[in-house]
């Protein structure tokens, strides 16, 4: 089976607490602070793998998953880090937050990585808290949860040449002789139902990546047919085939085909049609094929259509060499990936760098009277505190107080004895 987008979700390791230890050595009486940190969370990072050509692993395996960072312990020892998971995807495949689509990697190279999720750091254990105020703190730090989000993978199929066209005009048979790709040959229409891809070699020693897309219809850029589920695959492509059977065999127009096919092309993204395009007359081993050639050039040189056009028989194997030679020289000139590479980098700029002002932390109040404080910075806070110990509570009240919470508070109208929440915490405001 063939999967081109899918939905995820992604959770790095939570960094290791640190400890409250001290030392308890003979002809030592009063040993120091000995807690040590905790260690790094692991990052789940997505790597390409170029053996993979769709996202099938992905249809039952939606959950990643990174170790913790182990905890720190006695004797001023720090935890082992977590190791990082990887996780393979095909080239052409963009990484997006599922929640705001914001692009998080395009992965198009074999080896290229990209950090989806990074891990916590490690609690600090009560060894970095001594001073000279208080040499022998039981204070340590709770570890760091690592981020944990929901993404979507979309593959888009990188090929240098695309086949595009009505069905059944003959693409999938034109790929099946001119490269070892084998898909599916059938007399009715849609016989592909995914995108085949396939390598040709020309006769002077060129070669490129050929891909065969489901035939496209009237209408397949407002999801008609099966145009708009493979219309993505198109985007990537440097060189575009746009076969037409000239025989008028199912009863269609050459002309109006040609048209058709542009149009969706256009209305999907308006820079297929800068792509280098050349009309392939197929079936020309057909009765009327010469006769509507005639009758193509004429109506598209009175309507000014500039472009190059192959006469071939895909069945018979007639033009097809001349027709590659051409491709493989067009592809030697034609943009390398990415195309349109400043028009993607302002696009992105604007798009996926810009950051709204964010604030620390904010207050509301639910029905029942109870103040709730949210915001990451102080969930963190309250996440990483070590609520067994004394000393470590008492800072944690220290932070909210030199975060302004305690004055906003009683500016919002909170009175001594409300019901405060932070995350799943809730405690008594004190005036």
């Amino acid at each position: 089976m063939f999967l081109d987008q899918v939905k995820v979700s992604v959770k790095a390791g939570k960094g290791g607490d640190g400890m409250v230890a001290f030392r308890r050595e003979k002809y030592i009486p009063d040993g120091g602070p000995a807690g040590g940190d905790g260690g790094l969370g692991g990052d789940v990072v997505f790597v390409v793998d170029e053996g993979l050509r769709t996202l099938m692993d992905f249809r039952y395996n939606r959950h990643f998953r990174a170790e913790h960072g182990e905890n720190g312990m006695s004797k001023g020892m720090h935890g082992r880090g977590a190791k990082t998971l990887f996780v393979k995807v095909p080239p052409g495949t963009i990484v997006k937050e599922a929640d705001n689509g914001r692009m998080i990697a395009d992965l198009v190279e074999h080896g290229q990585e990209a950090v989806v999720a990074r891990g916590g750091r490690g609690g600090r254990g009560n060894i970095r808290f001594a001073s000279p105020r208080n040499p022998a703190p039981e204070i340590a730090e709770n570890g760091e949860p690592g981020d944990e989000l929901d993404v979507e993978l979309e593959l888009k199929v990188l090929a240098d040449v695309g086949l595009v066209g009505f069905p059944s005009v003959g693409k999938s048979t034109l790929l099946s002789v001119v490269s070892q790709a084998r898909p599916k040959i059938g007399a009715y229409h849609f016989t592909t139902l995914v995108p085949n891809l396939g390598m040709v070699q020309t006769e002077d020693g060129h070669s490129f990546v050929l891909a065969d897309m489901p035939g496209l219809i009237e209408g397949a850029s407002q999801g008609v047919g099966l145009g708009i589920e493979f219309l993505r695959h198109i985007e990537r492509t440097r060189v575009l085939l746009h076969v037409i059977d000239m025989s008028g065999v199912e009863g269609r127009d050459p002309v109006e085909d040609y048209y058709t096919i542009n149009k969706e092309l256009e209305e999907y993204d308006l820079k297929l049609r800068e792509r280098p395009q050349i009309v392939v007359a197929n079936k020309m081993d057909m009765p009327e094929s010469e006769e509507n050639l005639k009758k193509f050039k004429k109506e598209m040189a009175d309507a000014g259509e500039e472009f190059e056009l192959f006469e071939i028989s895909a069945l018979s194997q007639k033009g097809l060499n001349q027709l590659m030679n051409r491709t493989a020289a067009i592809l030697e000139t034609a943009p390398q990936f990415p195309l349109y590479e400043e028009e993607t980098e302002k696009e992105e700029r604007v798009l996926y760098k810009f950051t709204p002002e964010n604030k620390e932390y904010m207050i509301t109040r639910e029905p029942d009277g109870t103040w709730v404080v949210s915001g990451d910075k102080v969930v963190k806070l309250y996440q990483m505190t070590n609520f067994q110990f004394d000393e470590s509570i008492m800072r944690f009240s220290r932070q909210l107080r030199g975060m302004g919470i305690d004055q906003e508070l009683r500016d919002k109208g909170a009175k001594g004895g409300d019901t405060v929440r932070i995350d799943d915490f809730e405690f008594d405001f004190v005036e």
